[in-house]
């Protein structure tokens, strides 16, 4: 990745990967966070216009070379930013080499088959990257917090869960995975926003609330799932996540060195129109 985009938030990359068999406290996280800048919103924006026009390149050579595939996982409570994330990182990319997942509660169809049945048919395709705005994640997440399933059952996906992103990596898929760390508070006047605001009306649901009432319960959900699920082919980010500047920044500077990871070229001519002109 250019030097000039790394160097200054290489650190809390490096602080807020959640390394294989490492326990988290999301309480130990600060949301608030924005190391690297020191709270200097002008220069990240900055900083995130140049790293959304090199996505923009690199996601063209993905598509162009037909090689690897890209999925990236956006997990956070309601109001945490997934969709705002998604609008502001992806704004320049070509929309015919990228697609948006969300999983909603599970059809009686997919409930008559195994938890990651529905998630195989969305998976992204050699050129192609996929954004997964909430996950398979959920089924060790909303039906643990309502009971909808028991502590063996969700152990035992999180297993499940490992060994089919060690799966998918080992068929040439990047996998990104960021939990978008918000605050209860910054939580709060997000949603207040959206009841005073007649533009967000359309945001606003009454589970939403009924979802806030539950936060110490989704909280423990997260810190087990992102402990049991963080691994070092499929890594966790806990991504600061109250000044939306610096979380899209973080999750565009981890996608773009990833994409520079690798290495990607444009195909070549076929042998045989090599030197050729058009008449």
């Amino acid at each position: 990745m250019r030097e000039g985009a790394l160097t200054r938030t290489a650190e809390p990359a490096k602080r807020y990967i959640v390394r294989p068999g490492e326990r988290v406290r999301l309480n130990r996280t600060n949301p608030n966070d924005t190391s690297g800048f020191n709270g200097v919103k002008d220069t990240g924006r900055k900083e995130l216009e140049k790293l959304t026009a090199r996505l923009a390149e690199l996601q063209e050579l993905l598509y162009a070379g037909h090689q690897h595939a890209v999925l990236i996982v956006l997990q956070g409570m309601d109001s945490a930013g997934k969709d705002g994330t998604i609008r502001r990182v992806f704004e320049g990319v070509n929309p015919q080499g990228v697609r948006v997942v969300s999983f909603k509660t599970p059809s009686v169809q997919e409930l008559d088959h195994d938890f990651l049945w529905r998630v195989h048919e969305q998976l992204p395709a050699r050129g192609e990257m996929v954004l997964f705005n909430r996950s398979h994640y959920e089924d060790v997440l909303i039906t643990r917090v309502h009971r909808l399933i028991t502590r063996a059952v969700w152990e035992r996906r999180y297993r499940e869960i490992s060994e089919f992103e060690r799966m998918l990596t080992e068929e040439g898929t990047t996998i990104l995975k960021f939990f978008l760390h918000v605050g209860r508070g910054e939580q709060k006047r997000r949603l207040q926003e959206r009841l005073d605001d007649p533009t967000k009306h359309w945001k606003f649901r009454e589970t939403d609330v009924q979802e806030r009432q539950r936060w110490n319960a989704y909280m423990k959900a997260y810190e087990e799932a992102l402990t049991k699920t963080s691994t070092t082919w499929a890594p966790w980010y806990v991504v600061p996540s109250n000044k939306k500047w610096f979380r899209d920044l973080f999750v565009s500077e981890r996608i773009v060195e990833a994409l520079e990871g690798l290495r990607m070229r444009y195909p070549p001519l076929p042998p045989g129109l090599r030197g050729s002109t058009i008449g």
